[in-house]
């Protein structure tokens, strides 16, 4: 009996064509086999997206032992060591010769050396003698261990922030986190004391339930600042970690610490100041309504008060806020790992990884995006410059006028200009988004506190009295001081 491959009577391209079918059916049958195969495994990954290895629990501050269970979200977390450079931030390794007092050989570059009028805006104080681009997170424990600040003795609860802390509250608070975040303040705890308590820079227990996995929120001083907030639109009692959405969360863990601060008297209890709101305006009525002082500035005389972070302020403000978007969509955008879709926990700038962080929304190609950014931060960076060549001159006239022999009657108008506009340029400057979190906010911000410096230059020279302030400022006036804490 013959067949198509056998039959002799056949031509030889037929019998051929005939073999050509016979294998592109089985490569075709194969392929699709494969792709089955592959398709199956994918959702079996999906549906377990972490293999158990260890049981995690409250006291496991450690990354190295989450790892076992999250090994690609540690990889990534590990990365967080790299130093790498946009146009107005990131990091640049500088070198550093290690000593007994400072065993690193690497930092990062110094904003006190590339901007020499910092040193006289904040002359008197801690950030005069050490300010540095930020580095990752993996470095935020030991670059604030080893500043030249810590030479200022900063309060114990400068670490809440740089620090894993879970375990540390729960034990100095007997399993309440609230409790131990009040034993450091109510014991005046130094900070080298509380520093012998913690082993590791912020870590996955500071932002995810060891149980769940769910994101929460730790620091006690944002679950007050928080509900300071919410108190005053209105909401009593809130609570973010059971009346948030996850998607608020996706922000608020990083909220936690992105933020600015004051020590409060008389045993510098760290403080979010957010119970009239979020704006520059409303934090300086608040430090102002607590009396708040943290140095009297030596060449004008000036009690001020220091912005330290305010992105989660700042960001607030923004277009990205009000359209939803949260802090991890463009810092830890979503990424695949073979079936599994996880958070990047290499934490920076957006500008590093403009495609996941940017391009899932804005349908433009990489370089206008960035041309884009860069744009906005051109604007904010000359106009920053502006403010603080107005606030220089503010701090030089009131000290020229001391030394003609003005009291302090004389000069108490300047310097509470000073205090004000100081603070306004200070808090979108240490806001590390060089103006791109909210633009429009941080242009409106700058242009005021120029004003207000301006202002301050005519009440010593006599020029006439404003016809307003700027908006949000209440008439200034000189405001006592009387708590003093540094950092």
């Amino acid at each position: 009996m013959h067949t198509i491959a056998t039959d002799p009577d056949l031509p030889r391209s037929r019998r051929r064509m005939f073999f050509a079918i016979v294998v592109l059916a089985a490569i075709a049958t194969g392929a699709v086999a494969a792709l089955l195969i592959n398709i199956f495994e994918r959702k079996q990954e999906a549906k377990n997206p972490f293999y158990r290895v260890v049981e995690l629990n409250e006291t496991i501050d450690d990354p190295a032992v989450w790892a076992k269970n999250f090994p690609m979200q540690y990889d990534l977390y590990l990365r967080t060591v790299d130093m790498e450079r946009t146009k107005y931030g990131g990091s640049e390794a500088m070198p550093h010769s290690p000593s007994a007092a400072d065993p690193r050989s690497v930092v990062a570059r110094s904003k006190l050396e590339e901007d020499p009028r910092l040193k006289t805006v904040w002359a008197g104080y801690s950030f005069s003698a050490d300010y540095r681009e930020r580095r990752g997170h993996a470095y935020m424990l030991e670059d604030q261990t080893f500043t030249e600040r810590q030479k200022f003795a900063p309060p114990a609860m400068c670490i809440n922030c740089h620090a894993s802390m879970v375990t540390t509250y729960l034990k100095l608070g007997n399993g309440d986190i609230m409790k131990g975040f009040n034993v450091i303040s109510d014991t005046h705890m130094t900070y080298p004391q509380v520093r012998e308590q913690v082993k590791h820079p912020v870590a996955c227990i500071d932002c995810h339930d060891p149980k769940t996995m769910q994101l929460r929120v730790t620091r006690p001083a944002f679950i007050e600042g928080i509900r300071a907030l919410k108190a005053s639109q209105g909401i009593q009692n809130y609570d973010p970690n059971t009346m948030a959405t996850r998607q608020e969360l996706r922000s608020f863990v990083c909220g936690q610490c992105h933020v600015t601060y004051y020590f409060a008297p008389p045993n510098k209890r760290l403080t979010y100041p957010w119970a009239k709101g979020l704006k520059v305006e409303n934090i300086i009525a608040v430090e102002d309504e607590q009396k708040i002082k943290e140095w009297d500035h030596p060449d004008s005389g000036a009690g001020l008060i220091k912005a330290r972070h305010p992105e989660f302020e700042m960001w607030n403000q923004g277009v990205h806020a009000r359209s939803g978007v949260a802090c991890a969509d463009c810092h830890m955008p979503y990424m695949r790992s073979g079936g599994l879709k996880i958070s990047d926990h290499q934490i920076n700038s957006p500008l590093l990884k403009v495609n996941r962080s940017c391009q899932t929304c804005h349908h433009f190609p990489e370089a206008e995006l960035k041309a884009r950014v860069e744009d906005i931060q051109d604007t904010f960076f000359n106009l920053r410059n502006t403010a603080l060549d107005a606030l220089v001159d503010l701090i030089n006239d009131i000290k020229a006028e001391k030394a003609k022999g003005a009291g302090d009657a004389q000069l108490a108008q300047a310097r509470e200009y000073q205090r004000k506009g100081q603070f306004m340029i200070d808090f979108v400057m240490s806001e590390n988004s060089m103006g791109f979190h909210a633009p429009q906010e941080a242009t409106r911000i700058l242009g005021d506190a120029i004003n207000l410096c301006r202002l301050g230059q005519l009440s010593l020279h006599g020029g006439p009295q404003p016809s307003h302030n700027p908006p949000n400022i209440a008439e200034v006036t000189p405001a006592p001081a009387v708590a003093n804490s540094r950092k």
